[in-house]
C-alpha cells in the first residue's frame, strides 16, 4: 500500500509541474549557441495556435528548428521560461526560426542541402527518439541540449512521436509508439535519401521500443541500402520488455554497431515501469545481464552517476557527457576486455564486468570500495 501511495503521489506532482513551450525569439541567436534541428513528426496540429500537439496524425509532417543554446548553464541543463517571465536568452533555451515545411519534396530539398554543406566523409545523421511524456518542446529542446554538450557533428534530426505528455499516459503512450513506427522509419529512409552516408539512432526510454520497431520492419522489407548505412544504436534507459527486444534484435539480423544500452538498475521509472507490466525488469534496468549475453550490445551501467529517477543519467550527467565525446573508445575497451582501464574519463574507471556490461563509476567510489 504504500508503494502505491508513492507512486500517486510521485505522478501527482509530476502532473502539476510545468511543462516546456516553444519561445520563438529571434534575437537569442546572437546570444546563445544555435543548434539546428530536422524534424518528421506524427504529431498532430493544433488549429488554434498552429503548434504541433499531443494528438496523432497518420501524415508526417517535416519541419526546421533552430535553437538557441543559453551560454549562462551548467552542461546537461536545461532551463525553459517561467511561465509570465519574460525570456532571457542567456539563461533560457528559446526557438530562433520555426519551419514547417509544406510538402515532403521542400524538406528533402531543405535537408539534401545541409548534407552538401559538409564534405563528403562526414555526412552523418544523428536521429534521436524521445521517450515517454514528452511535449514536442521538450523532446526538441532536449535533442539541442544532447547536440551541444556533445559536440555532435553531422545533421541532427529529431522524431517527436505524439507522446500525450501526461505521467498518468502511459498505456496512451505505449500505443502511440507503436502508431508512430512507420513514420521514424520513413524519416530514416529521408534522411538516407538526402545524403546521408552514415545514420546513428540514439533512443530514450520508450523511445527505444519505437527504434527497435522501426529497425525490426527494415530488416523484415529486406531493405539492405538502410541497413548498411546503420553506423550505431544508443539506448538510453530502454523501456523494453527483455524478451520482446531479444525477438526484435533476431529479427534484425547483425545489429549495428556499436549497440549501446545506457542503463542502471536503480532507474526509479523503470522499475515501476517493469511493476505495470508485470515483469521482474525492463532491459534499462537489468540485474542479470545474461539474457542478453549471446546478442553483440555493450550494457553501460550507469547508476554511480544517478541523479533523481535516475532515469535519464546520460543526459543529466556532464561527466557521461563527456564520455559520450569518447563513446568509440569505450567500446573498444569493451571489446579488448580490459578490466578497470582508466583514463577515458578524468576521474572514471571503466570496469568490464561481463561479457557484455561496462560498469561506470568515479575513481574515489572505486578506491574506497576497496579500502574497506
Amino acid at each position: 500500500m504504500r508503494h502505491i501511495l508513492f507512486v500517486v503521489c510521485l505522478l501527482a506532482i509530476a502532473a502539476c509541474s510545468s511543462r516546456g513551450n516553444i519561445i520563438v525569439v529571434p534575437e537569442a541567436a546572437a546570444v546563445g549557441a544555435v543548434e539546428e534541428i530536422y524534424i518528421g513528426t506524427t504529431r498532430g496540429i493544433d488549429p488554434q495556435t498552429g503548434r504541433f500537439d499531443a494528438s496523432r496524425s497518420e501524415q508526417e509532417r517535416f519541419a526546421r528548428f533552430v535553437v538557441s543554446i543559453p551560454p549562462e548553464r551548467t552542461i546537461g541543463d536545461i532551463t525553459f521560461t517561467r511561465q509570465n517571465a519574460k525570456p532571457d536568452p542567456t539563461q533560457d533555451f528559446l526557438t530562433t526560426e520555426a519551419d514547417i515545411y509544406p510538402s515532403a519534396a521542400e524538406f528533402h530539398k531543405s535537408l539534401r542541402h545541409a548534407f552538401r554543406d559538409l564534405p563528403r566523409g562526414k555526412r552523418d545523421a544523428v536521429i534521436y527518439v524521445h521517450g515517454f511524456n514528452n511535449t514536442f518542446a521538450e523532446g526538441l529542446y532536449r535533442i539541442a541540449q544532447l547536440t551541444h554538450d556533445l559536440d555532435m557533428p553531422g545533421v541532427t534530426l529529431h522524431y517527436s512521436w505524439p507522446s500525450a505528455g501526461n505521467p498518468l499516459g502511459y498505456v496512451a503512450d505505449r500505443d502511440s509508439s507503436m502508431f508512430a513506427r512507420d513514420g521514424l522509419e520513413r524519416l530514416i529512409t529521408e534522411a538516407a535519401d538526402a545524403g546521408a552516408e552514415r545514420i546513428v539512432l540514439v533512443a530514450h526510454s520508450m523511445g527505444s521500443a519505437l527504434t527497435m520497431e522501426a529497425l525490426r520492419q527494415i530488416a523484415i522489407r529486406g531493405d539492405m541500402r538502410l541497413k548498411n548505412k546503420m553506423a550505431g544504436v544508443m539506448l538510453i534507459s530502454p523501456d523494453i520488455d527483455v524478451d520482446v527486444f531479444r525477438m526484435q534484435a533476431k529479427a534484425y539480423g547483425a545489429l549495428p554497431q556499436p549497440f549501446l544500452i545506457f542503463g542502471s538498475d536503480r532507474d526509479s521509472l523503470l522499475n515501476l515501469s517493469a511493476k505495470l507490466t508485470a515483469q521482474p525488469e525492463r532491459l534499462g534496468n537489468l540485474k542479470d545481464i545474461t539474457r542478453v549475453a549471446d546478442l553483440k550490445v555493450t550494457f553501460v551501467d550507469t547508476k554511480a552517476y544517478n541523479a533523481g529517477s535516475g532515469h535519464f543519467n546520460l543526459g543529466n550527467s556532464p561527466a557521461l557527457l563527456q564520455l559520450m565525446n569518447r563513446v568509440q573508445e569505450v567500446n573498444s575497451a569493451f571489446l579488448s576486455d580490459q578490466r578497470g582501464r582508466t583514463g577515458l574519463l578524468p576521474g572514471v574507471v571503466l570496469t568490464v564486468q561481463s561479457a557484455t556490461q561496462i560498469v561506470l563509476a568515479p575513481v574515489g567510489a572505486v578506491a574506497n570500495e576497496l579500502n574497506r
